[in-house]
């Protein structure tokens, strides 16, 4: 369970209570996009590409996600928070149109399977000075009103919330507003994401976007990261995300010039935690978790995903870097001399400090060691082997090679 027992009868009888008394706040997509404008005092959006997918995605809400009181808030604060976004970069646009001019050159994105330390990466690439990450609070408040220690406090107290409900999260995925954030978090703001169907019990939504494409969020995407870099330019975006697997054809769209850095391990040894996750991040939301039901859903996701990257490894493409997680745990610095190889960049004396301070502070890169059960979500290792045979038949070259590049595996 997600939460002790006792807190999780307390909280589920305060969702039946707040039912009783009437609380049941309202997703009515006309009713939210209404008061977003009257707040912002704008007549409209100057895009209306996103009220589709955000159609889509309450109509999931309602008919299917079981959402509690505390969903249903929930919700509806995410949905008004994108919304004001939108407006505020609607808004400087038409004060400074030279934002949407703004090039992002050579960003580096990090995928791969979930657990398989894009984390890690991301944070040990956000050391250098010279680079820029998204951090949480960021893309919860891309603006910041007067002081930005005020929205970091307030984007604190928000997870503080989401840490009493889900309290055994943190030691899965901790989390701070300081922390390199999602990009999922940026395209959840056109309410095209796939972070949607991992908090959420939501498959019509889900077999929507991934029949609509991706194209449209990551122009989004763009447009977020013009406004972050207007504010503090000059430096290189990492960008990470393991759902970044199933969105590659559009991020190369628009960001031609960017470099893709795949991260592998063995998807067996680490499905029962992505299933628990999914479980510990759905429960504050809904009224129900099914928890054969994540299991399908996420050995059905992931054994699409790793077909995916079984093409790229064998498509040897000079732009893509594939690395394994245990090599990056056990030789940190080597991994990210390796990338910054393939990206062309300086890797100097002051980032090499800065990553053997971080590692001694945070040995195999700070993750806790955690045991959790396939059977507990329907799932079988034996089963799962023969699923995932061709990406383990890739991994065992990787494993071998510790490093694989295009250039690397054509040279072979």
């Amino acid at each position: 369970m997600a939460m002790p027992l006792v807190q999780e009868s307390i909280f589920r009888t305060f969702d039946r209570t707040a039912e009783l008394i009437g609380i049941r706040p309202r997703l009515q997509v006309d009713e939210i996009l209404s008061e977003a404008l009257d707040e912002s005092g704008r007549s409209e959006f100057t895009t209306a590409q996103f009220f589709e997918p955000l159609r889509h995605l309450v109509w999931s809400y309602e008919e299917e996600a079981n959402l509690s009181v505390f969903g249903r808030f929930a919700a509806r604060f995410d949905i008004l928070r994108s919304l004001r976004n939108q407006l505020r970069f609607d808004y400087e646009e038409s004060l400074r149109p030279q934002i949407s001019l703004r090039l992002i050159s050579q960003p580096v994105f990090i995928t791969g399977l979930p657990r398989s330390g894009t984390t890690f990466l991301h944070t040990l690439l956000s050391i250098d000075p010279l680079n820029i990450v998204p951090c949480a609070w960021q893309l919860i408040y891309p603006y910041a009103e007067g002081d930005p220690r005020n929205c970091r406090q307030r984007v604190e107290r928000q997870l503080w919330l989401f840490r009493q409900l889900s309290p055994e999260l943190d030691g899965m995925h901790p989390l701070s507003a300081d922390a390199p954030q999602e990009c999922t978090d940026i395209t959840a703001q056109v309410f095209q994401s796939l972070r949607f169907d991992t908090t959420h019990y939501i498959p019509s939504y889900s077999r929507w976007i991934d029949s609509f494409g991706h194209l449209d969020e990551f122009r989004f995407h763009r447009r977020f990261l013009q406004h972050l870099d207007y504010q503090s330019p000059g430096r290189r975006w990492i960008l990470k995300c393991p759902d970044h697997v199933f969105t590659l054809n559009a991020i190369r769209e628009v960001y031609p010039d960017a470099y893709i850095i795949v991260l592998h391990l063995d998807p067996i040894s680490v499905l029962a935690s992505v299933a628990k996750l999914t479980d510990f991040l759905r429960r504050p939301f809904t009224r129900h978790v099914d928890l054969s039901e994540i299991g399908r859903q996420v050995s059905d996701r992931w054994a699409e995903g790793a077909s995916q990257m079984v093409d790229l490894i064998k498509h040897q493409d000079q732009k893509i870097l594939h690395l394994c997680y245990s090599h990056l745990i056990s030789s940190p610095l080597k991994i990210i001399q390796l990338v910054y190889d393939h990206c062309d960049f300086n890797l100097t004396d002051e980032f090499r400090r800065g990553i053997r301070a971080y590692v001694d502070m945070n040995p195999r890169g700070g993750y806790a060691e955690h045991n959790y059960s396939l059977k507990e979500f329907g799932l079988n290792a034996t089963l799962l082997r023969i699923r995932f045979g061709r990406y383990l038949d890739e991994l065992r070259l990787l494993l071998g090679d510790g490093v694989m590049t295009a250039r690397a595996k054509a040279a072979a």
